[in-house]
């Protein structure tokens, strides 16, 4: 059996407008994905937490972040380091 869509009482602007949004609402997730997959530097990463990158290598050596690396370059997974934020109970 194949699958067909009908329209019925729908005007070309209608779906045009519908479509449209079907394409933002995956291109938005798509982006969000490959944002939260993006590495970073170690300076981005430093950034992104507001401390320095002295602390970030302290960090990193007390195994509170996983760095990764190519060479003589560190990088850090940014879903990673969101992960690791923890909630404060004060």
């Amino acid at each position: 059996m194949e699958n067909t869509i009908q329209f019925i009482q729908v005007t070309p602007q209608e779906l045009e407008n519908r479509i449209i949004d079907g394409v933002k609402k995956m291109f938005s997730s798509i982006v969000q994905k490959s944002d939260d997959d993006q590495l970073l530097n170690r300076t981005e990463t430093a950034k992104l937490l507001g401390i320095s990158t002295v602390t970030l290598w302290e960090w990193t050596n007390k195994s509170k972040l996983k760095s990764y690396g190519i060479g003589n370059k560190v990088y850090y997974k940014k879903s990673e380091v969101i992960a690791a934020l923890k909630p404060l109970n004060h």
